[in-house]
């Protein structure tokens, strides 16, 4: 898993899954999109408007517990 963050354009990017996918795009809301590749595996996720959605201005510090891998 790699999250990314661009400041110019206050975007958060999950991406759950490493390597090249063809993937269409799901939007749940104006500011969040899901990234589906084949077999609707979840690839990864958009958060626009990041600072707004997930803090007062400052991003929260992300904490991962019991997380294992599962492979595609």
């Amino acid at each position: 898993m790699k999250i990314t963050y661009d400041k110019e354009v206050d975007a958060l990017y999950i991406r759950l899954l490493e390597g090249e996918y063809e993937c269409h795009t799901l939007r749940l809301t104006d500011e969040i999109s899901l990234n589906i590749g084949e077999g609707e595996i979840l690839v990864g996720i958009e958060v626009l408007d990041a600072k707004e959605l997930l803090g007062r201005g400052d991003l929260p510090k992300v904490v991962l517990e019991n997380l294992s891998v599962v492979q595609p």
